[in-house]
């Protein structure tokens, strides 16, 4: 279970503490069952909690930065946000450093951000979560001026998402069969870069297919691979893959599919507070929380602790994982 970075303040169930409509903003692409679904359903499990609530319905990019902006100036105490850890990412950038606290409802694929907090990926048991308004502070990462919740890596990872949005675009495949043909494309072409890291003041060159940089410490062995114990240790987690060459990078991603890593191994491990990244770029791609951008080099990583407020479940409601 993760920690509190700072005191919480007393839970009062959102139904007691709200005058006002609480503001929902959803990406209506992060969910299968189409915006008017999604729309009902959550009118529908909010007022079953005895919340009332104003859904908006807002794209990634510019709408959802106005929806949100508009939704700060009125003060609220809690802004709730549906989507993948894309969109919460892109709204919680605006929230970091408020006493606005941060409702989840998990509408994305993987839902890391959520996982990680413990939140219910049942979108009712999400509502009732968000209903309680027991809140907790956690980390931010930063990268240059971007924000990040879970992890930014650059090197192969950032190359097969852009493979794949590709693939899926012109050539209409979905997201699964569009990654396993971006996969194949991108080893063809040897995909190493070459960087020099600095680490908390130490430097350390190296050729590697990626360098991912977490928001906490991730675990990379065992079942749980991927996974945070808390979000507020005020820490990053700097991985760089030791593998090198294609069979090896092949063989890494098996050892990682089968819960096979050995952290020692498989990787250069550490945690900091401050890291550089540099390449031999003026700008390279970036993915933060599944995004890609370009940035300019050196790509100089921070954390920012306690810096976003967030409603969590009760810690004597979560069950062992």
């Amino acid at each position: 279970m993760f920690g509190v970075a700072a005191p919480a303040r007393a839970s009062m169930p959102m139904a007691d503490a709200m005058d006002q409509a609480v503001c929902v903003i959803v990406n209506p692409s992060a969910h299968s069952d189409g915006a008017a679904q999604v729309t009902s359903d959550l009118n529908r499990h909010f007022a079953a909690a005895g919340i009332q609530v104003e859904i908006k319905l807002a794209k990634p990019g510019e709408q959802m930065t106005q929806e949100m902006e508009a939704a700060i100036a009125r003060k609220p105490t809690t802004i709730v946000v549906g989507g993948g850890d894309g969109t919460l990412s892109a709204a919680a950038t605006l929230l970091i450093d408020s006493e606005i606290a941060l409702g989840i409802l998990p509408l994305g694929t993987l839902n890391h951000f959520a996982r990680d907090l413990h939140i219910p990926l049942d979108i009712e048991q999400a509502v009732a979560t968000i209903a309680v308004a027991h809140c907790a502070r956690v980390d931010v990462g930063a990268v240059n001026d971007r924000c990040f919740l879970n992890n930014a890596s650059l090197g192969i990872y950032p190359r097969l998402v852009k493979k794949r949005e590709l693939q899926q675009q012109w050539l209409g495949r979905g997201k699964w069969p569009a990654f396993a043909m971006a996969a194949l494309a991108v080893l063809r072409r040897y995909p190493f870069v070459e960087v020099v890291l600095n680490i908390d003041g130490k430097s350390l060159a190296r050729r590697t297919p990626f360098v991912f940089v977490g928001n906490n410490r991730y675990e990379m062995e065992g079942l749980r691979i991927g996974e945070r114990a808390r979000l507020d240790a005020g820490e990053l987690s700097l991985y760089v893959a030791n593998r090198t060459g294609r069979l090896g990078l092949l063989r890494l991603a098996l050892r990682a599919l089968l819960g096979h890593l050995n952290q020692a191994k498989d990787f250069d491990t550490v945690c900091a507070k401050h890291i550089e990244v540099r390449t031999r770029h003026a700008l390279t791609h970036l993915a933060t929380d599944g995004e890609i951008h370009l940035l300019e080099t050196p790509l100089r990583f921070r954390v920012m602790p306690g810096a976003l407020k967030v409603i969590v479940p009760k810690p004597e409601t979560l069950a062992p994982r």
